[in-house]
């Protein structure tokens, strides 16, 4: 039965990736289009016989990466998206565990000033995931037999696209190439939004009032958070090796109306490695900092060697 279940489950994925043929390539003389889909398989069985330790497992990775870029003249639009979603189960467990969950939208408008590498900018960022997270814990019950059993349970910590994270900012953007830039916005909103099943308090109720904690930053019986403040995001990608690229993505963002001085950091170092056309590794690290959500970082990090399919081919002059 897990064999079938394995089958079930490579078919399924393999049977999206190859879908992302249909995905359309945009070329005409002011556009170009690339991106990248790849998957991460592991199954691992033992039968009841099996002394030699291990525990059955089964999961899988999913991401997509696909860039858009728009040029005339003295006018630049980039826009690239960021999806990854993971599942694993083990066997004796009692929930499906996440092992990776990002969806993410950047997009930066610039016009050009003189011949020079400034850009005035508008700049558009979307964050979010695909499915709620939970915290997982082991509760103890007594039966009515007197004896004390335990029970896997979990407590909903986010929802599906709860948060979801909306930034707009009015800039300069500095870009050498497009591997190789920066962005300041001054004047840049953000907003937060979540479901009301996180922030729902009775009023009347004192216990409630005093044990609620602002859920990302969201008060109580509100669904969202609205901020003003400034946004710096930069941009590098570089070969390290052949067929081997590093890519560093950073941004900052400081709310003028609440501690400014807090500065909310998120970091991604990607790198890259091609084994042929269709087999690649890849190494994700990404690290955030928003006191809204937590005081220490929260680290995410990725290992894998799988399968990919380029969507298009990146344009060989500079943007």
């Amino acid at each position: 039965m897990k064999s079938i279940y394995s089958l079930l489950f490579f078919t399924l994925f393999s049977s999206i990736i190859f879908a992302q043929d249909s995905i359309p390539d945009i070329k005409t003389s002011n556009w170009a289009s690339w991106g990248r889909v790849s998957f991460l398989f592991n199954q691992s069985a033992f039968n009841d016989d099996w002394q030699g330790g291990g525990v059955t497992n089964i999961s899988g990775n999913l991401g997509i990466s696909y860039d858009m870029q728009y040029k005339r003249k003295k006018l630049s639009w980039d826009t690239k998206l960021i999806s990854d979603f993971g599942l694993s189960q083990v066997k004796d467990q009692r929930y499906l565990r996440k092992t990776t969950d990002r969806l993410e939208l950047n997009s930066i408008l610039g016009n050009q000033i003189n011949q020079s590498n400034w850009n005035y900018s508008t700049i558009f960022n979307f964050r979010s995931q695909f499915i709620s997270g939970y915290e997982f814990f082991i509760e103890e019950e007594t039966g009515d037999d007197g004896v004390v059993r335990t029970r896997q349970m979990r407590r909903e910590t986010s929802g599906g696209f709860s948060p979801s994270y909306f930034q707009l900012g009015l800039g300069f953007l500095w870009k050498k190439s497009k591997n190789f830039n920066f962005n300041i916005a001054p004047a840049t909103t953000r907003l937060i939004t979540v479901t009301s099943n996180f922030t729902d308090v009775d009023m009347d109720n004192p216990e409630e009032v005093d044990s609620y904690t602002p859920f990302f930053g969201v008060e109580a019986n509100k669904t969202a958070r609205w901020e003003v403040g400034a946004s710096f995001r930069g941009y590098t990608k570089f070969e390290v090796a052949k067929n081997i690229q590093l890519e560093n993505i950073v941004s900052l963002y400081s709310d003028y109306l609440a501690d400014p001085e807090n500065i909310d950091i998120d970091y991604n170092l990607n790198l890259f490695l091609k084994v042929n056309k269709y087999i690649s590794g890849n190494f994700e690290f990404q690290a955030i900092y928003d006191d809204n959500t937590t005081r220490g970082f929260q680290i995410r990090q990725v290992i894998g060697l799988g399968f990919k399919y380029d969507l298009g081919e990146r344009p060989t002059k500079k943007a």
